[in-house]
């Protein structure tokens, strides 16, 4: 993270003349990168942006392309505040008859272990008097992103994509090293445990195609274990596991019935719960989801590629140069995006969203997110910004505050070096 300080540093305390700063210290920086054996191993872009007098003070790469990964959620989380109300739409529902229809908006917030509940979206389905349906029919895309590593199944930072998520479609395993117990939410995993002691590599690990998921006990032996593991999503599973949650039965509905019109909406948590944790904790989950969640309101189907094309061609048409943008979290490397179009979408998000709200949902320098160890201020945060880490790509864009107060907007993307980012 050093060689992004290097950059931060000089810009908050020489940025109070933004004129006076481009005559002294442009030559001088750029020798600096130029001879930097560090930056020379890599690819780096940069721009500074003064949004009040919407002047670029200082430039480098800024009209290439690079791998931006997690930047990518500055993109999703600009188009949910365009798109999405203050209140998250839990599901929508449509009663006929004796029974009650569910479609799933692809709200992430259910039972998510790392959310406040709404209870009031429990206490609906445990009290309603119909039979309960779920229909899936409104999700029409696929549960990996294009271009995730098809590897990378197992961990926590790749759950599966689904319509109605549960659990956040993960299964906690937690022991501590006294404990020879494994303690398993939701229980209902606890069918699928096999023992193999062969298992070498890791003390749990799933099986790719199924929820089997094999446990080396001797590994497990004095050792303390607090970790997810995504399950393998299908219908049947969900409409088991909420029926679990809810204490009545919740049976498929098979039928490819497209949700109506006059289908009603029961809402959950509010929208910076969700912002707060796409931003701060860099959740690549609810970054998928919240792009199914805008195409549920724009279109009533739940597709990412859909979202993103509106986006693109509404809300993003005088971008600087065209995203290369195909998910929502930046697992990705299709996804190509240049410093100067990142730079723009903050300027939008600064002149659209108060700055205390704005500043609030960004990880702050020293203080919180994936930035809460790095960038300390004296006193105040003066960096509020989006980290993107990818194997040898590490990029931060956002705000900077200078010692003067003046707010600045930068995009510092770094790709393609040997080693690690910190």
């Amino acid at each position: 993270m050093w060689y992004i300080l290097f950059f931060l540093m000089i810009f908050a305390s020489s940025c109070s003349s933004t004129k006076g700063f481009q005559k002294t210290k442009v030559k001088e920086y750029q020798s600096l990168v130029r001879n930097s054996e560090i930056f020379d191993q890599g690819f780096t872009g940069f721009q500074l942006f003064d949004p009040s007098t919407k002047e670029v003070i200082y430039s480098l790469n800024a009209d290439k392309y690079f791998t931006p990964a997690s930047n990518t959620k500055i993109f999703t989380f600009y188009a949910s505040l365009m798109i999405l109300k203050d209140s998250i739409s839990a599901f929508k529902y449509l009663v006929h008859g004796d029974s009650m229809i569910l479609w799933g908006t692809g709200d992430p917030s259910f039972n998510n272990p790392y959310l406040t509940q709404n209870e009031a979206v429990i206490d609906f389905l445990k009290n309603s008097n119909e039979n309960l349906f779920f229909c899936s029919h409104n999700f029409q895309d696929e549960r990996f992103g294009p271009g995730w590593a098809w590897d990378d199944y197992n961990y926590s930072f790749q759950p599966e994509k689904s319509s109605f998520p549960i659990y956040g479609n993960v299964v906690q395993f937690e022991k501590d090293s006294s404990d020879k117990s494994l303690k398993i939410i939701p229980a209902h995993f606890n069918k699928y445990l096999k023992h193999n002691k062969n298992l070498q590599s890791y003390p749990i690990f799933r099986q790719m195609e199924n929820n089997i998921f094999l446990i080396n006990p001797e590994l497990l032996t004095n050792y303390e274990i607090q970790k997810d593991y995504p399950f393998k999503y299908t219908d049947s599973l969900f409409v088991v596991l909420l029926s679990d949650i809810i204490g009545k039965k919740v049976r498929l509905l098979e039928s490819e019935i497209l949700l109506p019109k006059n289908a009603k909406t029961v809402f959950s948590v509010p929208a910076d719960t969700l912002y707060k944790m796409l931003m701060q904790e860099s959740d690549n989950f609810i970054a998928e989801q919240l792009l199914l969640l805008c195409s549920d309101a724009l279109f009533d189907t739940l597709n990412v590629f859909k979202t993103i094309q509106f986006v693109k061609d509404s809300l993003l048409i005088d971008l600087p140069d065209e995203a290369n943008w195909v998910d929502g979290s930046g697992l990705s490397r299709y996804n190509m995006i240049t410093p100067r179009s990142i730079v723009h979408l903050l300027n939008l998000l600064y002149d659209k969203i108060p700055q205390e709200r704005l500043f609030r949902l960004f990880p702050s320098g020293g203080i919180s997110g994936t930035i809460s160890e790095f960038y300390k201020g004296e006193e105040n945060p003066y960096v509020f910004a989006k980290t993107g880490t990818l194997r040898n790509k590490h990029c931060l864009s956002g705000y900077l505050i200078g010692k003067s107060g003046k707010v600045l907007i930068f995009s510092f993307m770094h790709n393609n070096f040997p080693n690690g980012s910190e």
